[in-house]
């Protein structure tokens, strides 16, 4: 197939990249900057999704969107901005280049804070940020064209996902594994901790990830309206995580514990359908595979 990858520079985009190359397709990666590295094999194409004018125009048989803004405590100082970038982004993207198949890669956050663990993708949506909100009014975009018959969709629901492939590292160091880790190799002084660390969340390798965007790329057939969680369903309490990190990196990781924020005691996926529909699990999620590759891509970046 043919296959446009959104966000391809991102780091899940470029993850999805290399998979959907690795597994013979035509992929074309469109970026904003003309400097982004992409997986060999992929194609790099100009535009901005919020430029309509300039997007590709394919013909293109299968679309894989990654491409948003993603940060939650953002969202709130800027919900117009992520509305739309995520939301009128995706209706331009969609406008343009057609395409018989596409995946949308959304998030957890659509759900809010539910009381039943794990979560399965028939709890009901109640996102309780900017950033979830826009991302759930992109989903049913999607799905609705969908409906149309004129393509067929899957919405992927990720939970945390970590991990590195080709030696690129997680950039973002809002995020609790990348900032762990930069703390254990020396670029920050400790790693702020809410409460004391019992809260409990799941993490999904990130080639993982791109595996469940291709298996769904290559599944889905027009008409059709998927959704699926994707996770490794394992869960961590916060102060298991630097326990890992300071066991697979030999480093110290001082911690500072701030007095409490309320949020979820607990966020699991329940990836059931997913498994069971596309026949997808995870390979390389277990805690310390993600702990060590990202590891390994964060002191070869530097140096």
């Amino acid at each position: 197939m043919r296959v446009l990858v959104t966000g391809a520079a991102g780091f899940v985009g470029y993850a999805v990249g290399r998979r959907l190359a690795a597994a013979g397709h035509e992929v074309d990666g469109l970026v904003r900057r003309p400097d982004a590295r992409l997986p060999d094999g992929v194609r790099p194409v100009h535009g901005d999704l919020l430029d309509p004018g300039g997007l590709p125009r394919g013909p293109y048989d299968g679309v894989c969107h990654l491409a948003a803004l993603t940060r939650v405590r953002e969202s709130f100082a800027e919900p117009l901005r992520f509305f739309a970038a995520n939301v009128q982004g995706t209706v331009n993207l969609l406008r343009a280049v057609g395409g018989t198949r596409v995946v949308y890669a959304s998030t957890a956050a659509v759900y809010g804070t539910p009381d039943r663990q794990p979560i399965p993708e028939t709890e009901g949506t109640a996102p309780t940020s900017p950033y979830g909100a826009s991302k759930l009014a992109a989903e049913q975009a999607v799905r609705f064209h969908a409906r149309t018959g004129e393509i067929g969709a899957v919405v992927l629901r990720t939970f945390n996902v970590a991990g590195s492939v080709d030696g690129r590292p997680d950039p973002d160091e809002t995020r609790l594994i990348p900032k762990a880790l930069a703390v254990a190799a020396g670029r920050a002084p400790h790693l702020e901790i809410n409460g004391d660390g019992a809260a409990v969340r799941e993490y999904l390798h990130v080639d993982d990830l791109a595996a469940a965007h291709v298996s769904a790329l290559e599944a889905v057939r027009p008409g059709e309206d998927r959704v699926y969680n994707v996770g490794s369903g394992a869960g961590a309490a916060v102060h298991e995580v630097v326990a890992a990190v300071r066991e697979v990196t030999g480093r110290p990781v001082p911690t500072l514990s701030r007095p409490p924020r309320p949020e979820p005691p607990v966020l699991l996926c329940d990836a059931t359908a997913i498994t069971g529909g596309l026949g997808w699990r995870p390979a390389r999620s277990s805690l310390p595979e993600i702990i060590a590759g990202s590891w390994d891509a964060l002191t070869r970046a530097d140096g």
